[in-house]
């Protein structure tokens, strides 16, 4: 029963935080430059996680 509630509660939340986005042009560039910023530190830890995980040539 708890989990049907919590569902129901996510919906909602969900479809209010959409509402506030889509009025608000503050709010939106808020959302926008920070999924960029999270995109952008992805990349990042990406290619450094690739360049750690590279084999070393043995000489």
């Amino acid at each position: 029963m708890d989990g049907k509630f919590f569902c129901i509660g996510l919906a909602l939340g969900m479809v209010g935080g959409a509402l506030i986005v889509a009025n608000s042009n503050r709010v939106r560039n808020a959302v926008k430059n920070s999924q960029q910023q999270i995109l952008d530190k992805a990349e990042e830890l990406s290619k450094e996680c690739c360049q750690d995980k590279k084999p070393k040539e043995k000489e």
